[in-house]
């Protein structure tokens, strides 16, 4: 039963990722929704997208302010035999999403301020648990059933919450070395923050055993257990006990007497009666036995019946009520460097490289019922080197074009997942590193009205052996649009909505103990942002 929570910390690394690489959230202006290729951006959300464009703006302070309403529901299915349900469900809701920029220009200089959620956000939450939750209590029915303890149905009560923040606090010096070049260098402090909880209750079986009162109707399956092993050990307890009262006839000399003829060895009639009745019962022949061949199928089938009794006592255990309380928090650093290449007044090319970052989150455990997290433990939590690469053009004086690529340097670091209970890097888990492009356009249909649109592709490079029901990894496409409206030359309003289609995945798994079965990843995602821009 323990397996249920054995993935649990992995949900948490992209509750709700619309945009950027498995840990990376690129999806950080209302600008971006309303038009998704903002890497060559000269707007104030040039602070995270294109610090070193930031020497294109004039002169002043200039503020933006946004917030994201981000919605997102996962589904798995699962073939497994023999569960209640097939399908599972989870919500993952960001109502609060916030990116704020500040920038000071000057000249040719600019300095630069960023906060906004660089990874995570949000909380999801599984009210019916997940297909690995389910799938130790759906094998109890058909294994007693097996063991001649007819069940036929299981349930349970599971869930899980769990949510995980990464909070990115970015300073950038720019600077324009020449007219059609410009530098940035700056760093971002990240903060990890991760929660966990879950439990798994109240298993309850329909076992017909009248021997202990059990009749078909749902009991609590550890009740039953610890019974049954009670049971088994009493019976245990008689077979030894029968095996040693033929012992002072063995000693006599009557081992090598037929069980037939017991008799001849001091037995009476009827205890020879029940000797052979009680082989016949348990599944021996007692028809060539002796009475020390006899004695040693007690013994046996004694200990058989001690170890049985041990198991049933181990799952009486192992179907207890379980919880998860677990918090993990962490911290770190990552360069960034960055080139704005302005090649004319309507055509710009920005390059923007984000270092890896090396990260490793502690547990703080409350309870941990399952030993997944022991208190203190510091488990990888890194964030990959990115470049992005993106291109700003405006054919005419009223259309721009844009254009962008993200490559995620995933498989050089770790995301904490584990291999024969060993932290490794992502090699194993991947094939290729997450990759991104995007497309899009604006259009002013007015000085004041700007409308806006774009599309953005992910691809995901993770192995099959990457994909569970708590940790998957999917490639989407993504529409994006909205409108700019320019109350002044220095008030600005952006307004988008974007949509994320998921494209499905599967993995085949082998159960040693049901043999082949599936699982199907898919999601889908709806966010809505209002920003505003202010320049002073």
């Amino acid at each position: 039963m323990k397996k249920a929570f054995m993935t649990l910390g992995f949900i948490a690394l992209s509750y709700v990722l619309l945009a950027g690489g498995i840990v990376h959230n690129t999806n950080q202006s209302a600008s971006f929704i309303r038009m998704p290729a903002r890497d060559a951006s000269l707007g104030i959300d040039a602070v995270y997208y294109n610090p070193a464009g930031l020497t294109m703006l004039k002169d002043g302070l200039h503020f933006s302010l946004s917030n994201q309403y981000i919605t997102q529901t996962r589904n798995i299915k699962s073939t497994f035999p023999g569960m209640n349900r097939s399908e599972f469900e989870g919500g993952v809701t960001a109502p609060l999403f916030p990116s704020f920029y500040a920038v000071y220009k000057k000249n040719k200089f600019a300095a630069s301020f960023g906060f906004n959620p660089i990874g995570g956000g949000g909380s999801a939450n599984f009210e019916e648990g997940l297909p690995s939750f389910e799938m130790q209590p759906s094998l109890i029915p058909p294994a007693l059933t097996a063991g001649g303890v007819p069940t036929s149905a299981y349930s349970l009560e599971t869930a899980f919450e769990g949510s995980s923040i990464i909070y990115g606090f970015q300073g950038a010096i720019s600077y324009q070395i020449h007219d059609e070049i410009s530098l940035s260098v700056g760093a971002r402090y990240v903060t990890v923050s991760n929660s966990y909880n879950g439990y798994l209750r109240n298993i309850q079986i329909n076992p017909t055993f009248p021997a202990l009162g059990y009749d078909g109707s749902m009991r609590s399956a550890p009740t039953f257990f610890s019974e049954f092993s009670g049971y088994l050990n009493t019976v245990s307890g008689t077979l030894q006990g029968t095996g040693n009262n033929l012992q002072p006839i063995i000693d006599g000399g009557g081992g090598s007497v037929p069980l037939s003829a017991g008799t001849m060895a001091g037995l009476t009639p009827e205890q020879v009666a029940l000797l052979q009745g009680t082989i016949t019962q348990l599944g021996g022949d007692p028809t060539n036995m002796t009475i020390a061949h006899a004695q040693q199928f007690f013994y046996g089938t004694s200990a058989g019946y001690a170890e049985n009794a041990q198991q049933m006592a181990n799952n009486s255990q192992a179907t207890q009520d379980m919880q998860v309380d677990a918090t993990q928090s962490g911290s770190g650093i990552v360069p960034i460097i960055g080139v704005n290449m302005k090649f004319a007044d309507n055509f710009n090319i920005a390059v923007k490289y984000e270092f890896k970052t090396k990260i490793n989150v502690k547990n703080s455990t409350k309870i941990d019922d399952v030993g997944l997290y022991p208190d203190g433990l510091e488990v990888p939590s890194d964030m990959p080197a990115m470049l992005s690469v993106g291109m700003r053009y405006a054919p005419v004086s009223r259309l721009t074009l844009h254009a962008g690529v993200h490559h995620y340097f995933d498989r050089k670091v770790s995301y904490g997942k584990r291999l024969n209970n060993e932290f490794v890097s992502n090699m194993e888990f991947m094939d290729t590193d997450y990759m991104e492009a995007a497309f899009g356009l604006e259009f002013a249909i007015t000085e004041k009205f700007l409308i806006s649109a774009g599309y953005l592709r992910t691809q995901t490079g993770v192995k099959d052996i990457y994909q569970s029901d708590l940790s998957h990894s999917l490639s989407t496409n993504s529409l994006g649009g909205g409108f700019r409206f320019n109350f002044n030359e220095n008030i600005g309003l952006n307004l988008g909505v974007m949509n994320t289609w998921y494209l499905e995945a599967e993995r085949e798994f082998v159960s040693p103990v049901v043999g082949k079965y599936t699982e199907t990843y898919n999601r889908k995602a709806f966010v809505a942002a209002i920003g505003i821009d202010v320049s002073l």
